[in-house]
């Protein structure tokens, strides 16, 4: 049976509950134990899909099709387990399915209230396909006190009266402030958290302080005392020099050590090697280069969490510093001179993913840079689709080349994708119909031409990557597109959706429908950006 570690934050938001639960979920595997994390987030939208990166940073996009919180994505790169759609869920996801119940009659006749159906969901939800895991780990959206949590708090209180104290865990991330005026590090805040939160019925086990100050003993022990805990089980945490150092820092402060006594346990040392070389490869480089991502959600860095992390794997494989430039695109469409001022310094040229509009003739003029100044270009999603029209217009003879994401276009080179094959058969969606959830979505096989750059990169012609996308290259371009030089190296299995586009004449131009960020791990670097990083490097060599 499972046993469960419930973590909670206080104080205030961004205290980093996502990376701790990933990093103690990777101590823990790396004792011996098999894990699972899962995520309750407290807002009423049924997921993030429709949410403004602005809003919610990145959406992040499981194998089997789910739009989740980008904490998904910390799990995914710190434990290396794929993420499943049962492993995040929302209130508004709860209700939908409460109230669908309701309609249909389920409840019998029944009032349907909070307590017991919404909390007796989140509590199933939980609970659910964990027979075979050793530890899953709950992380707890949002702050203890917030009015959309309370839900969640309250079925968390009933699962830990169900299952025993043996059985589970409460871990609360709280703040202890530096007060730079006073000279003091103040412990109030945490006091106050752990009361609302005892107040509520939940007792925590386990505090971690997160700290820009070393705490001292005295101050552990203060914690300990007022909020009814050991002294050991108070955990500060310090700010890392690196997100990849917090697993060694947890461990030496004795975190996993303090989950396992609280559960009567024993293992063997973890086994940290890979971490310790991962911080060495960062901390150490022995070379570096900067790359421009040529972006519309550059204001908010969540925006594009995984993308900055794989260009750091990419680093790592290859052992330099990435430097990243987050350049936004609509700056290119005011000033022609803007272009080659922010773009020569770069040593390779990102085009991301998005979706509308603004800011697509920019992040054109940047892929026509690339291809004419012969820089390493990687297009992701709708940079892949830019590098298309782009070619399209400049070398293909179609002038009018566009998308119809844009508006009434003759010459569709991207269009809507209305229907397309999957494990569970053809997939139909409605041009014009809901927005959430009728995406391409999650994980889709690849077939690569033999003699392609794509296939030497990856090693193998059959790959399987993440989609989340709503339009498509039309192949009916595709004559025209490889007469201006640019190949179709990727194609989905029954020949009609490209996949991968390059060009052969240039030193490393790939675009890419999917999106591979979503599958680079700092231990497992994903081919396309190592691969693009060493080209960068290759080209800040020749400069």
């Amino acid at each position: 049976m499972a046993r469960f570690i419930f973590i909670t934050g206080g104080v205030v938001s961004s205290l980093g509950k996502g990376l701790m639960a990933a990093s103690l979920a990777a101590l823990l595997q790396a004792r011996g134990f098999t894990v699972r994390i899962r995520k309750f987030d407290p807002y009423l939208n049924v997921d993030p899909g429709t949410m403004s990166p602005y809003q919610h940073g990145e959406v992040y996009v499981t194998d089997d099709g789910a739009e989740t919180d980008l904490d998904l994505g910390h799990y995914e790169r710190f434990t290396g387990v794929s993420a499943r759609q049962s492993d995040n869920i929302t209130s508004g996801r709860v209700y939908r399915d409460i109230i669908a119940r309701e309609r249909r009659g389920d409840y019998l006749g029944a009032t349907v209230q909070v307590i017991p159906h919404v909390t007796d969901a989140i509590k199933e939800f939980a609970k659910a396909d964990t027979d075979d895991i050793d530890f899953v780990l709950c992380e707890i959206g949002g702050t203890v006190g917030d009015i959309e949590g309370l839900p969640f708090i309250e079925a968390l209180r009933q699962l830990r009266n169900e299952l025993g104290r043996e059985m589970s865990c409460s871990v609360h991330v709280t703040l202890v402030p530096y007060i730079a005026a006073a000279g003091e590090l103040k412990t109030k805040p945490t006091q106050h958290s752990v009361r609302e939160l005892t107040a509520l019925g939940i007792q925590p086990d386990l505090l971690l302080c997160r700290c820009e100050k070393p705490l001292p003993a005295s101050e552990r022990n203060k914690i300990a005392l007022f909020c009814n805990v050991r002294p050991e089980a108070v955990i500060p945490a310090l700010d890392a020099a690196n997100i990849y150092a917090v697993p060694q820092q947890y461990h030496a402060e004795g975190l996993d050590d303090e989950v396992l006594r609280h559960f009567g346990l024993t293992a063997p040392a973890p086994e940290l090697t890979v971490w310790g070389d991962i911080v060495d490869r960062y901390q150490r480089p022995e070379g570096e280069v900067t790359i421009g991502v040529v972006g519309k959600y550059v204001g908010l860095p969540d925006a594009y969490k995984s993308l900055n992390e794989a260009l750091v794997h990419g680093g790592l494989a290859n052992r330099v510093k990435v430097h990243i430039r987050w350049i936004d695109a609509e700056i290119f469409e005011k000033d022609d001179d803007e272009i080659a001022a922010h773009l020569e310094p770069m040593h390779g040229i990102l085009v991301p993913g998005g979706f509308g509009e603004r800011g697509t003739e920019g992040k054109i003029a940047s892929v026509r840079f690339a291809r004419e100044r012969q820089v390493p270009f990687f297009g992701i999603c709708l940079g892949m689709q830019m590098a298309c029209i782009e070619g399209a217009r400049n070398l293909g003879g179609i002038a009018g080349a566009s998308s119809s994401e844009f508006g009434e276009t003759t010459e569709p080179v991207v269009g809507i994708i209305t229907e397309w094959m999957s494990d569970e058969g053809l997939q139909q969606r409605a041009d014009g119909g809901d927005l959430g959830g009728t995406m391409r979505l999650g994980a889709y096989p690849a077939e690569l031409a033999h003699n392609s750059h794509a296939a030497a990169i990856y090693g193998t012609t059959q790959i399987s990557e993440r989609h989340r996308h709503r339009y498509e290259v039309n192949s009916h371009y595709r004559e025209a597109l490889e007469q201006g030089g640019l190949v179709f190296s990727g194609m989905s299995p029954d020949g009609l959706l490209p996949e991968i586009v390059e060009r052969p004449d240039h030193p490393w131009f790939v675009g890419v429908q999917f999106h591979p960020e979503l599958k680079s791990r700092p231990f497992d670097p994903h081919p396309l950006f190592a691969g693009f990083i060493a080209a960068a490097l290759r080209q800040a060599r020749l400069v």
